[in-house]
C-alpha cells in the first residue's frame, strides 16, 4: 500500500474515534518524527550538538533543517521553489534541483521500506 494511502487509511480510522483530534495530532506528529529520524541519515552522520531533520511535511512540501536554518521546499506544476527561513521564493533550478530529486526519492524509498512496509 501506498505511504500516503496507509496514512490516510490511519488517520481515517483514528477521526471516528473518541477524542480523533487529539489522537489523530499525535500519530501524525509521531509518524512525522519517524519519518524525520530516517530522513536525516540520508546526508551522512550528524556531529554531535547539530540537529538536522529532513522529511514530506505534507503533499508536495518539503522541509530540511539544521543548525537553526529551515528550508521549505514546495514542489508545483511549475517547478520546485525553496525558501530559506523568511526569505521569499525561488525556483530551485540545475544542479540544486537534481540534488532535491535524489533526496526525494531516497527519503520515500527509505521510509516506504522501514516504516510503511
Amino acid at each position: 500500500m501506498p505511504k500516503s494511502h496507509l496514512k490516510q487509511n490511519l488517520l481515517g480510522f483514528l477521526r471516528k474515534q473518541p477524542d480523533a483530534d487529539a489522537r489523530r495530532a499525535s500519530v501524525e506528529n509521531d509518524l512525522i518524527n519517524a519519518e524525520s529520524a530516517l530522513g536525516r541519515t540520508l546526508f551522512g552522520d550528524v556531529a554531535p550538538g547539530h540537529q538536522r531533520e529532513f522529511f514530506m511535511h505534507k503533499k508536495n512540501v518539503w522541509i530540511w533543517h539544521e543548525d537553526g536554518m529551515t528550508i521549505r521546499y514546495e514542489v508545483r506544476s511549475n517547478g520546485v521553489f525553496k525558501k530559506v527561513n523568511d526569505s521569499g521564493y525561488r525556483k530551485v533550478t540545475g544542479e540544486e534541483l537534481a540534488h532535491f530529486r535524489a533526496a526525494a526519492s531516497a527519503y520515500l524509498k527509505l521510509v516506504k521500506s522501514r516504516i510503511y512496509e
